[in-house]
Parts: C-alpha cells; sequence; structure tokens
C-alpha cells in the first residue's frame, strides 16, 4: 500500500458510525481496492484502523490492518504495522471488539426475544 484516498469529509472523531465510510487503497501493484471502515480504535496510545473490501472485490473475506495517523494538515494516512508484536497486539484488540459486539447483539437479541414475551402474556 503506497498511499489512501479517504473518500468522504468525515474528520474521522472517533465519535461516528464507520459502516457508511469508506476509503480506497492504492496498491503497490497499482490497483485499487475499496474497503468499508470497520473501526477505528486505539491500542497503547496508537490509532489503528480496521477495513475490509466492498463486497463483489477478490478479497472481501478478509480484514485489513494499519497504523492510523493524522498528518499536519489533518488529512488521514495509513501506515503499515511491520513490528510482528505490535501486529499481534493490534489483532487480537480488534478480535476483542468483534467479541464484544457479537456479546452485545446476542444481549440485545435476547433483551428483544424477552420484550416479545412479555407482550404476550
Amino acid at each position: 500500500m503506497s498511499e489512501h484516498i479517504h473518500s468522504d469529509s468525515c474528520g474521522c472523531g472517533h465519535d461516528h458510525e464507520y459502516e457508511h465510510d469508506s476509503i480506497t487503497l492504492s496498491l503497490d501493484d497499482g490497483t485499487e481496492l475499496n474497503c468499508i471502515v470497520l473501526d477505528i480504535f486505539s491500542v497503547d496510545d496508537k490509532d489503528y484502523i480496521a477495513l475490509q473490501p466492498e463486497e463483489g472485490e477478490e478479497d472481501d473475506d478478509n480484514v485489513f490492518l494499519y497504523r492510523y495517523i493524522q498528518d499536519e494538515n489533518g488529512d488521514p494516512e495509513l501506515l503499515n504495522i511491520e513490528d510482528d508484536d505490535e501486529f499481534e497486539a493490534v489483532a487480537d484488540a480488534f478480535e476483542e471488539i468483534l467479541d464484544s459486539q457479537e456479546y452485545d447483539e446476542m444481549f440485545d437479541e435476547d433483551f428483544d426475544e424477552d420484550e416479545l414475551e412479555e407482550e404476550k402474556e
């Protein structure tokens, strides 16, 4: 990955939904890959971004993790994670986020079912 283009002007203030944000990655081989932003999160006081190729892209079941920074103009910049230990810590943190979201969704579903049963009574 040599550069990227952020397709909206969200400012990435970490307080909005990422599901509609997208980034076009310019890959080293000159091709471009459209990705959705799954999350921006912190590990050890550094920000990281998790991207997934949009449906229909050839790698659409992969998740890409990058270091996320903003340059002096406030524009987002993605950096490769070169250190194996750093990458493992970031991957573990992202998995915890996914596990937490799945738990929350499961809890929400159980809550909805309980509400429905109460309404029936």
